[in-house]
């Protein structure tokens, strides 16, 4: 089943000028772009975005962290697009996480670990229409 699903390159990741990298990397395994951009969050706006984790401990942490530089959002598209993704990125903590994978790669710790995926196809649309509307979306 073609799905969409969210992905955020991390304040730790474009520090560190590998979002092509990361970017090559989600092509390679299949997905397609469908809509992508650089922001920067707000606190507020980062805490909006991970609202479903405000009782977590790591939430005001998560939330400074997401909004300390830029990051790259992206709808990528495809066959099972989230399960897909999700094993591009690897596991959530680096050391824990396969090789060749992202996380593996690029991440620094459990928070610093440079990319963001839905973690079901619900939640990939609230969180692709938390960043992204109908006209930025690309049919191609």
């Amino acid at each position: 089943m073609i799905q969409q699903t969210l992905s955020i390159i991390k304040p730790d990741a474009v520090q560190r000028d590998v979002c092509g990298e990361i970017l090559k990397r989600i092509e390679a395994g299949g997905l397609k772009i469908k809509a992508l951009k650089m922001l920067e969050l707000s606190k507020k706006q980062a805490q909006g975005f991970y609202a479903v984790h405000q009782d977590k401990p790591f939430f005001d942490s998560l939330t400074d962290f997401m909004s300390s530089g830029p990051i790259v959002v992206s709808v990528l598209e495809g066959e099972d697009a989230v399960r897909v993704y999700r094993d591009i990125m690897g596991a959530t903590n680096p050391a824990e996480a396969s090789p060749g994978t992202i996380r593996k790669e690029f991440g620094l710790d459990i928070e610093k670990n440079s990319v963001h995926g839905s973690d079901s196809s619900e939640n990939a649309s609230t969180e692709i229409a938390y960043f992204f509307h109908a006209l930025e979306m690309v049919d191609r």
